[in-house]
């Protein structure tokens, strides 16, 4: 698998960040996407001289400072190659918010509150970068989505329910299985299961994973709920930021979108793995326990 590696920068002017619109080219088919200021690191160059020749050449600004933040992996897996990315994160301190486009590569810029980055279209790229610098730091902003008459109303966090959802295929395609781990607005755990699916992939177990949480969140009667997955994709299809366009998905994402119909309020929001693990434990302990047997092993 080939891994391209950019440096991006946040660029930050009081609680906006900056997003550069593209002139052209085309990024999950859709052409003026806006992104982070990102490029390649020139041999011989360091990632901080890379991002500070990246700002000045294409948008004439002199920096103050380049601290860096993180370093994200991810896989593009809409690309039938699998492409990996290497991002190299910087938080970027400008000597002024004035922008002057000097390259073609762009054609207008915008300053965006960083909670409020879904009123353009970023690239997968950019989305991926600050989705999961956001979950790290814990800065992450849930959509909270109501329902009828509850969309007039103010809804207290205490008043809802989280559903950690999970799904898992070894060998993708695989042995799959779903789990969910369901907590009650007082904290206390209401409910936790898992369910073999046979042969699947990693992509539609998530899915049956949020179908099987949300089936269980109706049946328990709860009506406002808080759903967590570690899986972004699936995240960011349930909070309209990616179409679904894997003719797999389609049916039950339709299914899912349905069943929320039944509850007063709803969110979606990604977590790391490691705070998904009562979840994923059903998940393994279904796949072990149907494996087990019919003695695969894997």
């Amino acid at each position: 698998m080939k891994q391209r590696i950019r440096v991006t920068a946040i660029c930050k002017k009081d609680d906006e960040i900056l997003l550069l619109k593209r002139a052209g080219g085309r990024v999950e088919g859709l052409v003026n996407n806006f992104e982070l200021p990102t490029g390649k690191i020139i041999f011989g160059e360091q990632p901080e001289e890379a991002m500070a020749r990246v700002l000045y050449e294409n948008l004439g600004i002199q920096v103050t400072s380049l601290q860096l933040s993180d370093v994200v992996t991810f896989t593009d897996l809409g690309n039938s190659s699998e492409q990996g990315n290497l991002f190299i994160v910087f938080d970027a301190k400008l000597e002024d918010a004035s922008v002057n486009i000097t390259t073609d590569r762009y054609s207008s810029y915008k300053w965006v509150k960083n909670s409020d980055t879904s009123a353009v279209t970023l690239s997968e790229e950019s989305l991926m970068v600050l989705q999961i610098t956001a979950t790290k730091t814990g800065t992450l902003a849930t959509k909270i989505v109501t329902v009828g008459e509850e969309a007039k109303q103010v809804l207290p966090a205490s008043d809802f329910a989280t559903i950690y959802t999970d799904g898992g295929s070894r060998g993708n395609p695989g042995p799959s299985g779903l789990g969910y781990y369901i907590i009650g607005p007082d904290g206390k755990e209401l409910k936790r299961g898992g369910e073999f699916l046979g042969f699947s992939t990693s992509r539609l177990a998530e899915y049956y994973g949020l179908k099987e949480g949300l089936e269980q969140a109706i049946e328990l009667g709860l009506r406002r709920v808080h759903f967590k997955s570690d899986s972004l994709m699936m995240v960011n299809q349930m909070n309209g930021v990616y179409k679904v366009k894997n003719p797999d998905l389609m049916q039950i994402h339709g299914d899912v979108l349905k069943l929320l119909s039944n509850l007063d309020a709803y969110s979606f929001t990604h977590v790391p793995r490691e705070l998904n693990s009562e979840a994923d434990a059903e998940v393994n302990k279904v796949i072990d326990a149907n494996m087990k047997r019919a003695n695969i092993e894997f």
